[in-house]
């Protein structure tokens, strides 16, 4: 999963969720905007176009900062379900 290390920070170069690859495609979409240069070639020219190719072809990675997403233990596991 990972690549190489930055400090303490490993470089991820696969998706944990949809929701990290499509917020990663983002940023890098908005790179494209201001100017950075696309790094595959593509028969489109907008920019989210562009990052999802760069996704596709490996081409991107990113550094995940945050801690794990950990799933909330319930302390009381009869939840009551409200009915509206």
């Amino acid at each position: 999963m990972t690549t190489e290390q930055t400090g303490n920070l490993p470089i991820e170069t696969t998706f944990d969720s949809n929701y990290r690859k499509v917020m990663v495609a983002a940023r890098r979409a908005r790179q494209i905007q201001s100017g950075a240069s696309p790094l595959v070639r593509s028969q489109s020219n907008k920019a989210c176009r562009l990052a999802q190719e760069e996704i596709k072809a490996g081409k991107i990675a990113y550094v995940h900062t945050g801690p794990p997403p950990e799933k909330p233990a319930l302390e009381d596991p009869g939840i009551p379900i409200l009915a509206i």
